[in-house]
């Protein structure tokens, strides 16, 4: 029976809610595959990847926003240490073409004149906030809305961002409702005055366990393909 890992960040403050969450959408994803195994584990959490690897092999698939070094280097590294062999990881979960479609849907149906895509970023590499600007590009051209890109981690901030009328939606472009969602993304919008509407993370939409099973079909080991998506936001802008 083929198996496959769901994996995830997790939350190291307290990392049982957010592997709780990983558990259903496997569950979820599982319902979806006929003669799959789906398990789940968070990298928060001690013990996670021991237990649902199981000395088995199978394919993983990062629950995470963009390639670098967590996918290529960090998961392999922790499947090693956990005497997890034989297992390939896929491209992740924000390097899907048919995720980067979904974004363009939820913004068409928030029905907004300004979409606000916020990200996480990153302070060390250019790859999580080219993924985010290539959706956000992808948005604006096929919905005709104005949209602005914010990070957590990077600039522009979301806390600096102004001109935001009241109409704005703004779309988390992350995997879960972890802090950064429920906190960190709400807390930095007070701060830029915005008034508009904050959408649910992509990563929750009822869309998402069929866009994953998918995923899981195709089985695209991750590589250098999965940068991608830098050199088109470069290329673009």
């Amino acid at each position: 029976m083929p198996r496959a890992l769901i994996i995830a960040h997790g939350q190291p403050s307290d990392p049982g809610p957010a592997a709780l969450s990983l558990a259903a959408l496997a569950k979820k994803v599982e319902a979806r595959m006929e003669g799959w195994t789906i398990g789940a584990a968070t990298l928060a959490e001690p013990g996670a990847l021991a237990r649902a690897a199981d000395g088995g092999s199978g394919l993983v698939f990062p629950m995470f926003m963009a390639g670098g070094w967590f996918t290529k280097v960090h998961i392999p590294a922790r499947l090693a240490e956990a005497g997890a062999v034989g297992w390939t990881v896929l491209e992740p979960f924000g390097c899907d073409p048919a995720l980067h479609d979904l974004c363009v849907t939820l913004a068409s149906e928030a029905e907004a004149r300004t979409v606000l895509l916020a990200a996480h970023g990153s302070f060390k590499s250019a790859v999580p906030s080219d993924i985010a600007r290539h959706v956000a590009g992808r948005i604006a051209a096929e919905t005709g809305a104005r949209v602005l890109t914010g990070f957590i981690d990077q600039a522009p901030q979301l806390s600096t961002l102004t001109g935001l009328d009241r109409d704005a939606v703004c779309l988390p472009f992350f995997a879960a409702d972890g802090g950064h969602v429920s906190e960190d993304i709400p807390k930095a919008l007070m701060e830029a005055g915005f008034q508009g509407r904050i959408l649910p993370p992509v990563g929750l939409d009822a869309r998402v366990p069929d866009l994953i099973a998918a995923a899981i079909v195709r089985g695209r080991p991750v590589c250098a393909a999965a940068c991608r998506w830098a050199a088109d936001a470069r290329t673009s802008a």
